[in-house]
Protein backbone atom coordinates (compact mmCIF):
# COMPACT_ATOMS: atom_id res chain seq x y z
CA UNK A 1 0.00 0.00 0.00
CA UNK A 2 1.21 3.46 -1.18
CA UNK A 3 -0.35 6.22 1.20
CA UNK A 4 0.66 8.88 -1.65
CA UNK A 5 1.34 12.34 0.02
CA UNK A 6 -0.38 12.89 2.99
CA UNK A 7 0.52 15.85 4.75
CA UNK A 8 -0.42 18.87 6.91
CA UNK A 9 0.89 22.56 7.47
CA UNK A 10 4.21 22.58 7.79
CA UNK A 11 5.96 23.01 11.21
CA UNK A 12 9.72 23.49 10.58
CA UNK A 13 12.09 24.56 8.44
CA UNK A 14 14.69 21.94 7.57
CA UNK A 15 18.14 23.11 5.89
CA UNK A 16 20.02 20.42 3.39
CA UNK A 17 23.88 21.66 3.24
CA UNK A 18 26.89 20.69 2.24
CA UNK A 19 29.73 20.56 -0.44
CA UNK A 20 28.70 20.59 -3.66
CA UNK A 21 28.43 16.94 -5.57
CA UNK A 22 27.93 15.21 -1.87
CA UNK A 23 23.96 14.61 -2.43
CA UNK A 24 21.86 17.02 -1.07
CA UNK A 25 19.33 17.33 -4.04
CA UNK A 26 19.58 13.53 -4.12
CA UNK A 27 18.93 13.11 -0.29
CA UNK A 28 16.02 15.77 -0.30
CA UNK A 29 14.07 13.53 -3.66
CA UNK A 30 14.76 10.86 -1.09
CA UNK A 31 12.77 12.19 1.54
CA UNK A 32 10.09 13.82 -0.54
CA UNK A 33 9.86 12.45 -4.47
CA UNK A 34 10.66 16.21 -5.18
CA UNK A 35 13.37 17.15 -7.39
CA UNK A 36 14.48 20.59 -6.14
CA UNK A 37 16.86 21.56 -8.98
CA UNK A 38 14.04 22.64 -11.27
CA UNK A 39 15.91 25.44 -13.80
CA UNK A 40 17.32 24.76 -17.00
CA UNK A 41 20.72 26.11 -16.11
CA UNK A 42 20.68 23.97 -12.65
CA UNK A 43 20.11 20.59 -14.72
CA UNK A 44 22.44 21.19 -17.18
CA UNK A 45 25.30 22.12 -15.24
CA UNK A 46 24.05 19.50 -12.53
CA UNK A 47 24.14 21.85 -9.50
CA UNK A 48 22.11 23.39 -6.82
CA UNK A 49 22.36 27.03 -8.03
CA UNK A 50 19.12 28.74 -6.46
CA UNK A 51 17.49 27.88 -3.06
CA UNK A 52 15.10 24.17 -3.57
CA UNK A 53 12.27 23.74 -1.90
CA UNK A 54 10.25 20.76 -1.17
CA UNK A 55 7.81 19.32 1.85
CA UNK A 56 7.85 16.29 3.30
CA UNK A 57 5.94 14.21 6.10
CA UNK A 58 7.22 11.97 9.14
CA UNK A 59 4.48 8.88 9.71
CA UNK A 60 4.67 6.43 12.13
CA UNK A 61 3.66 2.32 12.14
CA UNK A 62 1.95 1.30 14.52
CA UNK A 63 3.36 -2.15 15.90
CA UNK A 64 6.76 -2.23 13.51
CA UNK A 65 10.13 -2.39 15.17
CA UNK A 66 11.95 1.07 14.73
CA UNK A 67 13.60 2.48 12.26
CA UNK A 68 11.32 0.71 10.14
CA UNK A 69 8.57 2.29 11.88
CA UNK A 70 9.17 5.88 10.91
CA UNK A 71 8.08 6.53 7.17
CA UNK A 72 8.05 9.22 4.99
CA UNK A 73 4.57 10.28 3.22
CA UNK A 74 6.09 8.19 -0.31
CA UNK A 75 6.62 5.15 1.65
CA UNK A 76 4.46 2.73 3.15
CA UNK A 77 4.24 0.97 6.47
CA UNK A 78 5.79 -2.91 6.22
CA UNK A 79 2.73 -4.30 7.82
CA UNK A 80 0.43 -2.65 5.50
CA UNK A 81 -1.20 -0.63 8.28
CA UNK A 82 -2.11 2.93 8.19
CA UNK A 83 0.38 5.11 9.68
CA UNK A 84 0.16 8.08 11.85
CA UNK A 85 1.10 11.53 10.52
CA UNK A 86 3.45 12.85 13.33
CA UNK A 87 4.72 15.99 11.60
CA UNK A 88 5.14 18.07 8.27
CA UNK A 89 8.47 20.11 7.41
CA UNK A 90 10.10 22.26 4.61
CA UNK A 91 13.01 21.44 3.64
CA UNK A 92 15.52 24.18 1.94
CA UNK A 93 17.82 22.98 -0.59
CA UNK A 94 21.17 25.12 -0.50
CA UNK A 95 23.82 25.39 -3.09
CA UNK A 96 27.45 24.21 -1.96
CA UNK A 97 29.14 25.39 -4.82
CA UNK A 98 31.74 28.07 -3.22
CA UNK A 99 30.57 31.05 -5.57
CA UNK A 100 27.25 30.71 -4.24
CA UNK A 101 27.87 31.15 -0.92
CA UNK A 102 25.86 33.91 -0.39
CA UNK A 103 22.97 32.48 -1.93
CA UNK A 104 23.19 29.62 0.79
CA UNK A 105 23.55 32.06 3.68
CA UNK A 106 20.49 33.60 2.67
CA UNK A 107 18.62 30.19 3.10
CA UNK A 108 20.15 29.49 6.45
CA UNK A 109 18.26 32.59 8.14
CA UNK A 110 15.20 30.79 7.46
CA UNK A 111 16.23 27.12 8.67
CA UNK A 112 15.30 26.22 12.49
CA UNK A 113 17.63 22.70 11.53
CA UNK A 114 19.54 21.08 9.22
CA UNK A 115 21.10 18.05 7.71
CA UNK A 116 24.82 18.69 6.86
CA UNK A 117 25.32 16.34 4.23
CA UNK A 118 28.83 14.62 3.94
CA UNK A 119 29.96 12.20 1.09
CA UNK A 120 31.58 9.34 2.20
CA UNK A 121 34.07 9.20 -1.19
CA UNK A 122 35.73 11.99 -0.10
CA UNK A 123 38.10 13.18 2.38
CA UNK A 124 36.22 15.34 5.11
CA UNK A 125 36.27 17.96 5.64
CA UNK A 126 35.96 19.03 2.38
CA UNK A 127 35.88 23.52 1.82
CA UNK A 128 32.35 23.99 1.93
CA UNK A 129 31.40 21.71 4.58
CA UNK A 130 33.42 23.81 6.69
CA UNK A 131 31.75 26.88 5.16
CA UNK A 132 28.24 25.83 5.62
CA UNK A 133 28.83 24.33 9.06
CA UNK A 134 30.66 27.86 10.34
CA UNK A 135 27.42 29.71 8.87
CA UNK A 136 24.92 27.43 10.65
CA UNK A 137 26.48 28.23 14.01
CA UNK A 138 27.09 32.28 13.13
CA UNK A 139 23.38 32.58 12.11
CA UNK A 140 22.41 30.49 15.29
CA UNK A 141 21.10 27.03 14.10
CA UNK A 142 21.50 24.71 17.21
CA UNK A 143 19.79 21.21 15.84
CA UNK A 144 21.87 19.48 13.71
CA UNK A 145 21.88 16.13 12.15
CA UNK A 146 24.49 14.54 9.50
CA UNK A 147 24.33 12.82 6.79
CA UNK A 148 27.24 10.04 5.78
CA UNK A 149 26.02 10.14 1.96
CA UNK A 150 27.37 7.58 -0.95
CA UNK A 151 28.08 4.12 1.03
CA UNK A 152 27.10 2.34 -1.86
CA UNK A 153 30.19 3.64 -3.57
CA UNK A 154 33.15 2.96 -1.01
CA UNK A 155 34.36 -0.29 0.88
CA UNK A 156 33.92 -0.95 4.52
CA UNK A 157 37.34 0.13 5.73
CA UNK A 158 37.33 3.19 3.74
CA UNK A 159 33.77 4.03 4.96
CA UNK A 160 34.95 3.32 8.71
CA UNK A 161 38.01 5.77 8.09
CA UNK A 162 35.64 8.67 6.59
CA UNK A 163 33.19 8.65 9.38
CA UNK A 164 35.89 8.70 12.13
CA UNK A 165 36.64 11.98 9.84
CA UNK A 166 34.02 13.46 10.39
CA UNK A 167 33.51 12.74 14.03
CA UNK A 168 36.77 14.53 14.05
CA UNK A 169 35.76 17.15 12.19
CA UNK A 170 32.37 17.94 14.18
CA UNK A 171 34.37 17.94 17.51
CA UNK A 172 35.58 21.01 16.02
CA UNK A 173 32.43 22.68 15.98
CA UNK A 174 29.42 23.31 18.49
CA UNK A 175 28.09 20.20 16.93
CA UNK A 176 29.82 17.57 19.18
CA UNK A 177 26.92 15.65 19.76
CA UNK A 178 25.16 15.53 16.29
CA UNK A 179 24.13 11.89 15.28
CA UNK A 180 25.92 10.55 11.72
CA UNK A 181 23.69 8.60 10.17
CA UNK A 182 25.18 6.87 7.20
CA UNK A 183 23.13 6.74 3.65
CA UNK A 184 22.82 6.10 0.35
CA UNK A 185 20.60 8.61 -0.63
CA UNK A 186 20.46 7.13 -4.41
CA UNK A 187 19.35 3.69 -3.30
CA UNK A 188 17.15 5.44 -0.44
CA UNK A 189 19.28 3.11 2.64
CA UNK A 190 18.45 4.38 5.80
CA UNK A 191 16.42 6.93 4.66
CA UNK A 192 14.03 5.16 7.62
CA UNK A 193 16.64 6.17 10.25
CA UNK A 194 16.48 9.62 8.68
CA UNK A 195 12.89 10.19 9.60
CA UNK A 196 13.10 8.87 12.76
CA UNK A 197 16.00 11.59 13.80
CA UNK A 198 13.98 14.09 12.48
CA UNK A 199 10.98 13.21 14.67
CA UNK A 200 12.63 12.37 17.58
CA UNK A 201 15.46 15.14 17.57
CA UNK A 202 14.31 18.36 15.92
CA UNK A 203 11.92 20.22 18.14
CA UNK A 204 9.88 23.19 16.63
CA UNK A 205 10.93 26.42 18.59
CA UNK A 206 7.97 28.57 20.60
CA UNK A 207 6.01 30.71 17.42
CA UNK A 208 4.65 34.48 18.02
CA UNK A 209 1.25 34.26 16.45
CA UNK A 210 -1.00 37.38 15.75
CA UNK A 211 -0.83 40.58 14.21
CA UNK A 212 1.31 42.16 13.22
CA UNK A 213 3.51 39.89 10.89
CA UNK A 214 6.44 39.67 9.70
CA UNK A 215 7.79 37.34 6.39
CA UNK A 216 11.44 36.93 5.08
CA UNK A 217 10.89 36.87 1.23
CA UNK A 218 13.40 34.17 -0.77
CA UNK A 219 11.99 34.36 -3.92
CA UNK A 220 9.63 35.71 -6.03
CA UNK A 221 7.59 34.40 -9.58
CA UNK A 222 5.66 35.20 -12.11
CA UNK A 223 3.64 32.56 -12.60
CA UNK A 224 1.87 33.15 -15.73
CA UNK A 225 2.68 31.31 -18.76
CA UNK A 226 3.71 32.60 -22.05
CA UNK A 227 0.76 33.80 -24.21
CA UNK A 228 -1.47 33.91 -20.84
CA UNK A 229 -4.39 36.43 -22.13
CA UNK A 230 -4.71 39.83 -19.85
CA UNK A 231 -7.93 38.99 -18.13
CA UNK A 232 -6.50 35.35 -16.94
CA UNK A 233 -3.58 36.96 -15.35
CA UNK A 234 -2.55 36.23 -11.79
CA UNK A 235 -0.84 38.75 -9.84
CA UNK A 236 2.92 37.84 -8.39
CA UNK A 237 3.76 35.36 -5.87
CA UNK A 238 6.14 35.84 -2.86
CA UNK A 239 7.57 32.53 -0.98
CA UNK A 240 9.49 32.54 2.06
CA UNK A 241 8.87 31.91 6.10
CA UNK A 242 7.27 33.96 8.59
CA UNK A 243 9.46 35.05 11.64
CA UNK A 244 6.34 35.77 13.74
CA UNK A 245 2.23 36.38 13.29
CA UNK A 246 -0.21 35.29 11.04
CA UNK A 247 -1.58 36.63 7.79
CA UNK A 248 -5.01 35.82 6.32
CA UNK A 249 -6.30 35.89 2.84
CA UNK A 250 -7.30 39.68 1.99
CA UNK A 251 -5.17 40.86 4.38
CA UNK A 252 -3.60 44.24 3.22
CA UNK A 253 0.60 44.01 3.62
CA UNK A 254 3.59 46.20 3.03
CA UNK A 255 6.80 44.87 1.40
CA UNK A 256 10.13 47.30 1.73
CA UNK A 257 12.50 48.20 0.84
CA UNK A 258 10.16 48.22 -1.90
CA UNK A 259 10.78 49.17 -5.42
CA UNK A 260 13.83 51.09 -7.49
CA UNK A 261 12.94 54.56 -8.32
CA UNK A 262 15.27 56.52 -10.39
CA UNK A 263 14.23 60.42 -11.03
CA UNK A 264 16.13 63.20 -12.10
CA UNK A 265 19.53 61.36 -11.10
CA UNK A 266 18.13 60.31 -7.73
CA UNK A 267 17.69 57.29 -6.69
CA UNK A 268 15.10 56.23 -4.53
CA UNK A 269 12.89 53.18 -3.01
CA UNK A 270 9.20 53.33 -2.64
CA UNK A 271 7.44 50.88 -0.52
CA UNK A 272 4.99 48.35 -2.15
CA UNK A 273 1.44 47.82 -0.88
CA UNK A 274 -0.94 45.04 -2.45
CA UNK A 275 -3.55 42.45 -1.40
CA UNK A 276 -3.26 38.51 -0.10
CA UNK A 277 -4.97 36.33 -2.63
CA UNK A 278 -3.60 32.82 -1.87
CA UNK A 279 -1.84 30.93 0.81
CA UNK A 280 -0.11 27.65 -0.17
CA UNK A 281 2.44 25.05 1.65
CA UNK A 282 3.54 23.16 -1.42
CA UNK A 283 0.28 21.49 -2.68
CA UNK A 284 -2.00 22.85 0.56
CA UNK A 285 -3.71 25.98 0.07
CA UNK A 286 -4.91 27.71 3.30
CA UNK A 287 -6.25 30.61 4.56
CA UNK A 288 -3.93 31.36 7.09
CA UNK A 289 -0.62 31.87 7.04
CA UNK A 290 2.28 31.05 10.43
CA UNK A 291 5.56 30.49 11.25
CA UNK A 292 7.21 27.00 10.73
CA UNK A 293 7.22 26.40 7.37
CA UNK A 294 7.89 27.55 3.85
CA UNK A 295 4.82 29.49 2.49
CA UNK A 296 4.06 31.40 -0.79
CA UNK A 297 1.84 33.91 -1.17
CA UNK A 298 -0.13 35.26 -4.33
CA UNK A 299 -0.44 39.24 -4.12
CA UNK A 300 -2.75 41.38 -6.97
CA UNK A 301 1.40 42.93 -7.73
CA UNK A 302 2.26 43.50 -11.38
CA UNK A 303 3.68 39.98 -11.96
CA UNK A 304 7.07 42.07 -13.88
CA UNK A 305 8.23 42.89 -9.63
CA UNK A 306 8.37 39.72 -8.79
CA UNK A 307 9.78 38.09 -11.63
CA UNK A 308 12.85 36.49 -11.41
CA UNK A 309 13.76 36.68 -7.48
CA UNK A 310 13.12 40.62 -8.32
CA UNK A 311 11.75 41.06 -4.38
CA UNK A 312 14.34 38.06 -2.93
CA UNK A 313 15.64 39.52 0.43
CA UNK A 314 12.67 42.11 1.19
CA UNK A 315 10.94 41.53 3.78
CA UNK A 316 6.57 41.70 3.88
CA UNK A 317 4.62 42.37 6.62
CA UNK A 318 1.71 44.45 8.19
CA UNK A 319 3.95 47.06 9.70
CA UNK A 320 7.46 46.47 8.61
CA UNK A 321 10.09 49.05 9.78
CA UNK A 322 11.20 51.61 6.78
CA UNK A 323 14.81 50.25 5.37
CA UNK A 324 18.01 51.94 6.39
CA UNK A 325 21.10 52.34 4.98
CA UNK A 326 23.40 52.66 8.04
CA UNK A 327 24.08 50.27 10.35
CA UNK A 328 25.57 49.96 13.30
CA UNK A 329 26.85 45.97 15.11
CA UNK A 330 29.31 44.68 16.84
CA UNK A 331 30.90 41.87 15.16
CA UNK A 332 33.61 39.15 15.92
CA UNK A 333 36.02 38.20 12.66
CA UNK A 334 36.99 34.11 12.11
CA UNK A 335 40.58 32.82 12.70
CA UNK A 336 40.54 31.67 9.40
CA UNK A 337 39.13 32.50 6.06
CA UNK A 338 36.02 29.63 5.96
CA UNK A 339 36.19 27.51 2.60
CA UNK A 340 39.98 28.32 1.22
CA UNK A 341 41.82 25.21 1.38
CA UNK A 342 44.80 27.13 2.64
CA UNK A 343 45.70 28.45 5.62
CA UNK A 344 44.20 32.49 5.11
CA UNK A 345 43.58 34.70 8.40
CA UNK A 346 40.88 37.13 7.57
CA UNK A 347 42.33 40.93 7.09
CA UNK A 348 41.67 43.34 10.27
CA UNK A 349 38.31 45.24 9.77
CA UNK A 350 39.27 48.79 8.46
CA UNK A 351 36.95 51.82 7.76
CA UNK A 352 36.72 52.27 3.69
CA UNK A 353 36.44 48.16 3.68
CA UNK A 354 34.01 46.82 1.30
CA UNK A 355 31.96 44.06 2.61
CA UNK A 356 28.85 41.93 1.78
CA UNK A 357 26.38 41.38 4.47
CA UNK A 358 23.56 38.59 4.60
CA UNK A 359 21.01 40.61 6.57
CA UNK A 360 17.80 38.04 6.95
CA UNK A 361 17.56 37.19 3.30
CA UNK A 362 19.20 40.50 1.61
CA UNK A 363 22.45 40.09 0.51
CA UNK A 364 24.09 44.18 -0.18
CA UNK A 365 27.45 45.64 -0.34
CA UNK A 366 28.79 47.84 2.11
CA UNK A 367 31.86 50.37 2.86
CA UNK A 368 32.92 49.99 6.58
CA UNK A 369 32.51 53.64 7.89
CA UNK A 370 34.12 53.54 11.19
CA UNK A 371 35.08 50.51 13.39
CA UNK A 372 36.56 49.60 16.47
CA UNK A 373 38.24 46.21 17.95
CA UNK A 374 34.58 45.05 18.62
CA UNK A 375 31.75 47.27 16.72
CA UNK A 376 31.34 48.75 13.06
CA UNK A 377 29.38 51.30 11.50
CA UNK A 378 28.47 50.95 7.86
CA UNK A 379 26.73 52.24 5.34
CA UNK A 380 24.53 50.00 2.75
CA UNK A 381 25.05 50.50 -0.95
CA UNK A 382 20.92 49.47 -1.29
CA UNK A 383 18.37 49.76 1.70
CA UNK A 384 17.31 46.45 3.83
CA UNK A 385 15.21 46.07 6.43
CA UNK A 386 16.90 45.53 9.49
CA UNK A 387 15.91 44.57 12.72
CA UNK A 388 17.90 45.20 16.14
CA UNK A 389 19.72 42.39 17.31
CA UNK A 390 19.49 40.46 14.34
CA UNK A 391 22.69 38.11 13.32
CA UNK A 392 24.38 38.76 10.17
CA UNK A 393 27.06 37.42 8.05
CA UNK A 394 29.92 39.16 7.26
CA UNK A 395 31.91 38.32 3.66
CA UNK A 396 34.80 39.83 1.94
CA UNK A 397 36.72 38.96 -1.63
CA UNK A 398 39.89 37.35 -0.94
CA UNK A 399 41.30 34.72 -3.79
CA UNK A 400 38.67 36.32 -6.30
CA UNK A 401 35.82 34.88 -4.15
CA UNK A 402 33.33 35.83 -1.74
CA UNK A 403 34.35 34.33 2.01
CA UNK A 404 32.84 33.68 5.05
CA UNK A 405 35.26 35.75 7.71
CA UNK A 406 33.00 36.72 10.34
CA UNK A 407 29.68 37.80 11.81
CA UNK A 408 27.81 39.94 13.76
CA UNK A 409 24.57 41.58 15.78
CA UNK A 410 23.04 44.69 14.76
CA UNK A 411 22.89 47.00 17.56
CA UNK A 412 20.95 49.79 15.93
Amino acid sequence: MNIGKRMDIPSLIIGVVGHVDHGKTTLVQALTGTWTARYSEELKRSMTIRLGYAQGSVLYCEGVEPPSSYIMHIDSCPNNVEPKLLKTVSFVDAPGHEILMATMLSGAALMDAAILVIAANEPCPQPQTIEHTKALEILGVEQLIVVQNKIDVVPPEKLHANYKQIKDFLATTKYTKAPVIPVSALHRVNVDVIAMAIAKLFKEPERVLGRPAIMQIARSFDVNLPGTPPEELVGGVVGGALMKGEIKVGDEVEIKPGVRVVAKGRITYEPLVTEITSIRYGEIEVDVAKPGGLVALGTKLDPSLTKGDALRGQVLGHSVPDAVQELRAEYRMLEKVVGAREMVQPPKLKARDSITLIIGTRFVNAVVDAVTSDEFEAKLVEPAVVFEKSRLAILMKIGGRLRLVGWGRVTS
